[in-house]
C-alpha cells in the first residue's frame, strides 16, 4: 500500500502511542497477520503473536520504557520510522541502569496498511555499555 507523509506521520505516532501503553497485544496491532519484525539481524518474530512476546520482552526488561518518535519518512509502500527509546533496566538479572538508545526501523507495507516486514536497528554494544554500567 502506498502510504502518504501525513499518513505515514500519524502511523508513526499511533505505532509509539502504543508502545507507550505497555500493551504488547496494541503494538502487534500494527502488523499485518503475517507480519515480520527483525532486530539488528536476528531471529525474526512473526505473526502477531510472536511480535507481542518480542515487546513484552521489552516491557518485562525495562518496566518504565518509554518510546518517542524522531523521525518517519515515507517513500511508497516504505518507510523509515526513527526512534529513542528510554528505561530503566530492571527485568531479570537487571542492573538498574538507565537506558537512552536511539535506532531506526525500516518498514514494507502491507495491502490494508499494516507493517508487513520490519528490519529494526539499534548500536548493540552502546546499548550493552549502557545495560552493564560502563
Amino acid at each position: 500500500m502506498h502510504m502518504a507523509p501525513d499518513q505515514a506521520t500519524n502511523f508513526g505516532r499511533d505505532y509509539t502511542a502504543a508502545w507507550c501503553s505497555h500493551d504488547a497485544t496494541a503494538v502487534a496491532s500494527f502488523y499485518a497477520e503475517e507480519g515480520r519484525i527483525v532486530i539488528n539481524g536476528g531471529k525474526p518474530s512473526r505473526g502477531r503473536g510472536e511480535i507481542a512476546a518480542m515487546a513484552q520482552a521489552f516491557y518485562d526488561e525495562f518496566p518504565d520504557l518509554v518510546v518517542k518518535m524522531d523521525d518517519i519518512r515515507t517513500s511508497g509502500t516504505h518507510a523509515v520510522y526513527r526512534w529513542t527509546l528510554e528505561g530503566t533496566h530492571c527485568g531479570t538479572g537487571g542492573t538498574g541502569n538507565r537506558v537512552k538508545i536511539s535506532g531506526w526501523e525500516y518498514w514494507r507495507f502491507s495491502d490494508d496498511g499494516l507493517v508487513a516486514e520490519s528490519a529494526g536497528h539499534f548500536n548493540a554494544t552502546d546499548y550493552q555499555r549502557q545495560v552493564d554500567g560502563d
